[in-house]
Order: C-alpha cells, then sequence, then structure tokens
C-alpha cells in the first residue's frame, strides 16, 4: 500500500468515525428524552390545556400555537425569500451592489435570534402598533427565516445549467416564461428544502416570540393574528428553568421536547418527500 492510498484511507476513517459519533449523539438524546418523557406522551397530553399551574394537562394550545405563528411566518417569508433569490439570480447584474446584498444577506444568517427578537419590537410591535401577537411574532420569525430561504433558493438556480436558459430564450420565451418553466422545475427540490429547513428552525426558536407575541398561560386559543399564543418552545423553556416546581413538571418538559422534536421532523420528512417527487419527475 502506497503512502497515497493510506492518506486516503485514513481520512476515510476519521470521516466515517465522525459520521457515526453525530449519530450516536442524536440517538442517544432522542432514546434519552424518550426514556425520561416517553410515559407523558398521550392524546390527554396533546389534547388538552394545561391544568394545576403547568403541573398537569396538556400542551394543546402551544401545538396549536406554534402551527400557527409557522403558518404566518411560512405565509410572508417563502413568497419574499423566493422572489428575492429569483432577482439576485435571474435579473440582478454583478455589480457591486449585487455583491453587498449577497453578502449581507449571508451575515444576516449569523445575527443572534435575540436580535431578531428585539427588531421585531421596535419595528412590528411598536412601529407598525401590530402589538405583541401572531402576527408579530410570524413576521420577525420570518426575517429570522429570510436569509436560509434567500440564499438555499438562489444556490437551487444555480445549479440548473445556463444552457437551459439560453435554449428556451433562442426558442422565443421571455425571461419570466423561461424562469418559470425551464428553471424553477429543476431547482424546486433544493428551494423547497432552503424553506423547510428554514421554517423548522423557525419553528424551534424562543428569544424572537419572547418579546413578540408569546404568553406564558392563556385559557383560549388565538382566534386572530392580533392575539397572544402559546407555543412549544416557550413552553419548554419556562418548564426547563423558569417553573416554580421543576422536579415535578420535569417529565412534562421532556415529553414537551418530544412534541417539538416530532414536528421539526415532520417538517424535514415532508421536505424530503417533495424533494424526492420533483427530482423522480423526468426533466424537460
Amino acid at each position: 500500500m502506497n503512502r497515497s492510498t493510506w492518506i486516503e484511507q485514513l481520512g476515510f476513517g476519521v470521516l466515517r468515525l465522525c459520521t457515526l459519533l453525530v449519530v450516536f449523539l442524536i440517538f442517544w438524546l432522542i432514546i434519552d428524552l424518550f426514556i425520561k418523557g416517553g410515559d407523558s406522551l398521550s392524546w390527554i397530553f396533546w389534547s388538552t390545556f394545561p391544568q394545576k399551574g403547568m403541573t398537569a394537562g396538556g400542551i394543546f394550545p402551544t401545538v396549536v400555537g406554534t402551527a400557527f405563528v409557522t403558518l404566518i411566518t411560512a405565509l410572508f417569508a417563502v413568497p419574499v425569500g423566493v422572489a428575492s433569490a429569483i432577482y439576485l439570480s435571474e435579473y440582478a447584474r454583478d455589480h457591486f451592489l449585487s455583491r453587498l446584498i449577497r453578502a449581507s444577506i449571508r451575515n444576516l444568517a449569523g445575527v443572534p435570534s435575540i436580535i431578531y427578537g428585539l427588531f421585531g419590537v421596535a419595528l412590528f410591535v411598536e412601529g407598525l402598533r401590530f402589538g405583541t401577537s401572531v402576527l408579530s411574532a410570524g413576521l420577525t420569525l420570518g426575517l429570522l427565516s429570510l436569509p436560509y430561504i434567500i440564499t438555499a433558493t438562489e444556490e437551487a438556480l444555480k445549479t440548473v445549467p445556463k444552457s437551459y436558459r439560453e435554449g428556451a430564450l433562442a426558442l422565443g420565451a421571455t425571461q419570466w416564461e423561461t424562469i418559470r418553466s425551464v428553471v424553477l422545475p429543476p431547482a424546486l427540490p433544493g428551494i423547497t428544502t432552503g424553506i423547510m429547513l428554514g421554517l423548522s428552525r423557525a419553528a424551534g426558536e424562543t428569544a424572537p416570540i419572547l418579546f413578540t407575541g408569546v404568553a406564558y398561560y392563556l385559557r383560549y386559543l388565538p382566534g386572530t393574528v392580533w392575539d397572544s399564543f402559546m407555543a412549544l418552545p416557550y413552553h419548554l423553556y419556562v418548564l426547563a428553568t423558569q417553573h416554580h416546581a421543576i422536579e415535578e413538571v420535569r417529565p412534562l418538559a421532556y415529553g414537551t421536547a418530544l412534541t417539538l422534536l416530532a414536528m421539526v421532523t415532520v417538517l424535514n420528512i415532508i421536505a424530503l418527500q417533495i424533494r424526492y417527487r420533483f427530482q423522480s419527475q423526468p426533466t424537460g
């Protein structure tokens, strides 16, 4: 065995070891959650309101609130993010301003979520007078998701060969017809994956909604976008760190964590299914 082959095999061995370590830690975390919170999972736990100071009952309003605010996030972030990426990729010329915009978008992806929360308070709660509501929280999470959606969509559009565009334009199609019928279909798997990953992160965030609309406890479900709401991430934060009987509610906290993990997993499974569905369709 020569030296280059030995180094290559050593490198692959290190990569396999790192992969196995990550998989092991993930499975260990999931198993630990099930051991400590699996007994809390039941239909009653998912379909009833918290009771007795959150020491009993379920998490139904938190599930509904999380789904509601994630829906508002998607309705705002997906159209704006995809449209912005299409413009940057297909229409904007390569000059200093466009490069500055791209750099700014990528930098925004690294901004701490607490900053988005404070910005949401200044813009949506106070500036636009939306108050502490589902709308304010959803729009704030939408801003948080935009850098991921824009970046993923732009990268997906770049994977489409330029020859596709040139062929469609040569046949007399307009630029928008080319984008809609030729460029977007092959890029949809990547776009969908980026959208779902952005929404998955938004669904699990606590800091942005902490200031913009989430409540410690409510006796009602949010009926409109102007109402406050309960959410799984904040509910988990309260049970794990702020509750007056932390040890008593520990199983409920683990059950809440499992529920949140399940919701995020469902979003990712949907993304994978959509990705495989579009990849399996013939192009052209």
